[in-house]
């Protein structure tokens, strides 16, 4: 039978049965949500008042914070208006926008990032070609293709996820449609489609974190052969706030998508999700922030 026809709501994972506790998870998520917002916010507009940001870095930069405030919001206002009302229910419909919408802005935020070690490799290893290589074409071009790339990526998991059947219930270990969860619910036959997926898409992701870490490797080089102290201090100070983020982003990431899938759902798989899906979008213009002026 049709998962379509079985299964018409999930139910999320509720931090808590008491009430006291999910007023007190309400208003945490609801001051992270808000801050995330907050810092988000500024930086696109920050960025978009001073004509002298009006650079590549900070281009990408503005894509990201869009992408921060998206994958966030996907997420926590669900979780809140659930914690609130007491109830733990979200449609099939709502969870396959969560599905799509999560792996999209996700899946572009890593994607953007990848770009941006380019951006950080042209400036440092070859800053006499870096106007000519990252002109204002070919940045629209390349973070136009990191939103496409996570479009078609939702598209694929969100296909794959909900075309097999549901028969293990409907109940999700965790606070939002996870795919990992997702798939414990599915029959043991009918799950490998995605899981074939979702190591695909590793191998693509690996190939793109190779692609980094390459760059790196070059512009660690090249820095360590500037003469001049502050000029190599300047240098890495505006790679350090990229690796930050790409690393925050990879560890939570791969630990929530990678692990073997189990029956039962640890505190640590939660603390993992809360960092990528909550805490990483908050942060990340924090850390640009602290690196920039």
């Amino acid at each position: 039978m049709s998962n379509r026809t079985t299964v018409t709501e999930f139910l999320l994972l509720g931090f808590s049965e008491v009430r006291e506790l999910q007023v007190l998870h309400f208003v945490v998520f609801l001051v992270l949500y808000l801050a995330a917002l907050v810092w988000n916010l500024l930086i696109i507009t920050v960025i978009a008042l001073d004509r002298l940001l009006h650079t590549p870095m900070y281009f990408f930069l503005v894509n990201l914070s869009i992408l921060d405030i998206g994958s966030i919001s996907v997420t926590v206002p669900k979780s809140m208006a659930n914690s609130l009302m007491n109830t733990r229910s979200i449609s099939y419909a709502g969870c396959v926008t969560q599905v799509f919408f999560l792996i999209f802005l996700v899946a572009a935020d890593f994607f953007l990032l990848t770009v941006m070690a380019y951006d950080r490799y042209i400036a440092i290893c070859q800053p006499l070609h870096y106007e000519r290589v990252m002109n204002r074409g070919a940045c629209v071009q390349m973070a136009a293709g990191a939103w496409a790339s996570g479009v078609l990526y939702g598209a694929l998991h969100t296909r794959n996820t909900f075309a097999v059947s549901f028969c293990r219930g409907n109940k999700v270990d965790q606070f939002f449609c996870e795919i990992p969860q997702l798939l414990k619910l599915t029959c043991s036959d009918s799950y490998l489609t995605e899981t074939e997926v979702l190591l695909f898409s590793a191998s693509l992701d690996l190939g793109c974190f190779v692609f980094i870490i390459v760059s790196y490797v070059q512009i660690i080089s090249t820095v360590l052969r500037i003469p001049s102290e502050q000029g190599r201090h300047k240098a890495f100070s505006t790679c350090l706030p990229h690796l930050t983020v790409l690393s925050l982003l990879v560890c939570t990431g791969s630990f929530a998508y990678l692990k073997p899938l189990s029956s039962t759902t640890s505190w640590l798989d939660l603390v993992m999700a809360v960092f990528y899906s909550v805490l990483t979008p908050m942060m990340n213009p924090i850390i640009y922030s602290m690196k920039n002026k």
